[in-house]
Parts: C-alpha cells; structure tokens; sequence
C-alpha cells in the first residue's frame, strides 16, 4: 500500500516511522525547513524504550506526483486548507484520507472537496512532543491509532487499510463506530484544552484550586450538551470514564493547545472551542463558560 504521510511533527512523525519500520511504502510531505531537518538528521524517535534513527522517503509539495491509497493528514486544523492544496495532486480515484486533526470540522470541509467516499475517520491517543532539534519525543507507552469509515460501513477498501496498520508497531483499533469515538475525542480535547488555556496551568493545579472542580464540570457539561445537540448519542460509561480521567488530581494533564499557546505558538482555537460555540448558537444553547474561554484565546491570538 502507497502511503502518504501530510506532516513529520510528533504524530505524523511518530505513527509513519511506524509504518515505515512495518515495511509499508510511506512517503513524508513535509515543508522546507522539516524536509532540511529530516535529510540532515534522519527522523529520530526517542521512546521509553530508547531511541531510533530512521532515514524516510520525503517529499515536498511542488513536486509530489502519482496518486496514493492511503493519506494520513497529521497538521494542526488550521493548515487543512493549505495540505488539501499540497495533496490534490496525490489524490486519485481510489485514495482514501485519513484525517488525524483535532475537532470535527475539517471532516465535512474534506469531503466537500475530495468527495464524502474519499475520507474516512482517524484519531489517536499518543503522548508525544518534538524536541528541539526536531526529534519525535514519546513519553510514554501510549500509542493508540483509530480508524474506520464514517458510516460504519468497513468495507474492502478499509480491510485493505486495516491489514496495512495492524502490521505496525502500534495498538491499532479498527472501528466500526468512529464517529462516537471522534465525539468523544473532541469532548476529552476541548475539556482539557479549555480548562488549561483559561487558568493557565494543568489539571492538577486547577483541581487544587477553589473552584476548580467546579470549573471543570462545568465546561465539561457544556460542551456535552453541545455535542450531544450536534448528534452525539451519549454513551454514559464512556463519558463517565473522561470525566473521571480528568478530575484526579494526582494526575497532571495538560493538553497540546495549552503547550502551543505556553510556547507563544498559534493554536487551534477555531477548530476546538470556537466550532462548539457555532454549533450552540445553532441550536440556542448558552454556554457561557465556553464563550469566556474563547475569548482568552482570542485575545491571546492578537497578542502574539
């Protein structure tokens, strides 16, 4: 299976090396400055385990060319227009895109463009960061990769996918329920992203705080209610197990938002927060505990 891998950060990086390690033909779409790093330094991965040096196929957009089965997208939401730009030439017939993006927009935004059978859902579950020279840093064991149609209908095409993951080095789960698992992904995101960037520490410190468990139900139950307005069916042990992961204050969490925005970089405050806030408005819902979130973020953006 021909792979095109749109980003080399930590999970573009991180699941293709992956692949790549498999044997799978996996090709990295990377701009100038990545495509420099990697042909210097290789694509190191530094794991609990220890740390690998691989030399990748790498492409950049000007001169990608032939079509690909597989295209796992892996940039942050608000370059999705750019990478549809960068990847149409790659795109044929038969290719199937997996978006690994945060949020739920960017799925219709694909299929208006490639065509709602081209894109099928992904997420993972992956504690990774890049170093400062560039290195994909895993910090711990976890590495979960999820993929399946969006209607749940895993017919040969995705079995062909589904026989490609499995191969590779990571906990691949091949649903058949996707969109929940996206739902649910987006609820666990945008809790954490919302509480961290609004009180500007992790969720320890928040839970340590006066009202800081309060804080966090409170966001929680907003946007539960707003994803469950948008087509959400709850899944009560499901949602009940988020919850729960989020208010132990013996675990630290910070999310990947709240890192960007700690390291005066843009964030995806669009796609996580500012997407909830259209859909409550579209079915009248106050949620004014999401709106004062957005509005910090918001102000962080014209501040950098």
């Amino acid at each position: 299976m021909r792979i095109l891998i749109a980003g080399a950060g930590a999970t573009g990086g991180y699941f293709g090396a992956r692949l790549a390690q498999a044997g799978q033909d996996v090709t990295f779409l990377v701009r100038e400055r990545r495509y420099r790093q990697l042909q210097e330094k290789g694509l190191v991965l530094q794991t609990p385990g220890g740390s690998e040096t691989l030399r990748p196929q790498l492409v950049q957009a000007a001169s990608l060319h032939g079509h690909y089965d597989l295209i796992i997208l892996t940039v942050k939401s608000f370059a999705l227009e750019q990478v549809m730009e960068d990847i149409a030439p790659a795109v044929g017939p038969q290719t199937l895109i997996m978006p690994i993006l945060n949020g739920m927009r960017h799925l219709e935004t694909l299929q208006q463009r490639f065509g709602r059978e081209a894109v099928i859902g992904g997420m993972c579950k992956i504690n990774a960061t890049l170093g400062d020279n560039g290195e994909v840093i895993q910090m711990t064991a976890l590495h979960q990769l999820y993929y399946g149609a969006l209607d749940g209908n895993n017919d040969a095409r995705l079995q062909r996918v589904d026989a490609a993951l499995r191969d590779a080095q990571v906990d691949t789960r091949f649903s058949d329920n996707m969109m929940d698992e996206l739902w649910e992904k987006w609820l666990l995101l945008s809790t954490l992203g919302a509480v961290c960037c609004l009180a500007r520490g992790d969720t320890q410190q928040v839970l340590r705080s006066a009202g800081g468990e309060a804080l966090l139900q409170g966001i929680f139950t907003e946007i539960l209610t707003v994803i469950g307005a948008a087509g959400y069916q709850p899944r009560p042990a499901v949602t009940a197990r988020i919850f729960e992961l989020l208010n132990d204050p013996a675990t630290p969490m910070t999310s990947s938002m709240y890192r960007d925005l700690c390291q005066g970089f843009d964030i995806e405050a669009d796609q996580i927060i500012g997407d909830l806030l259209l859909r409550a408005g579209q079915y009248g819902l106050n949620t004014p505990l999401l709106n004062a979130v957005f509005v910090n973020l918001q102000v962080y953006l014209q501040n950098r």
